[in-house]
């Protein structure tokens, strides 16, 4: 069941960065790889769902890992160029869904 709220927070982020970058003038390149990596984190959660194998759900996760990161990144970058005046929760949002793939990785890990 966890998965499930996994899936449900990361597409509720998703769409909470999609409206965050409507705010964002003038800074095409950033709001282009904010999307993409920020809106990948849900894509390959919904992925792993439907894995194969213990090994390709690991996979997908550990993706939306690395996913997860580089929004982070992207996040603290709009911060320090006061690009938006408040994204603390946003910025939160992402922490919150990046432990819990940690935690849910390292479970399916040791289910292994």
């Amino acid at each position: 069941m966890a998965e499930n709220k996994l899936a449900d927070l990361s597409m509720d982020f998703a769409v909470e960065i999609l409206k965050l970058c409507d705010n964002i003038k003038g800074h095409y390149s950033i709001v282009n790889q904010l999307e993409r990596s920020a809106t990948s984190i849900g894509a390959n959660i919904r992925e792993a769902k439907y894995a194969h194998s213990k090994p390709a759900f690991i996979s997908k996760l550990q993706i939306s890992l690395k996913e997860c990161y580089e929004t982070e990144y992207w996040l603290e970058l709009i911060y320090r160029a006061n690009l938006l005046s408040d994204i603390s929760k946003v910025m939160h949002n992402c922490g919150v869904i990046r432990k819990m793939l940690i935690s849910s990785i390292n479970t399916a890990k040791k289910n292994n």
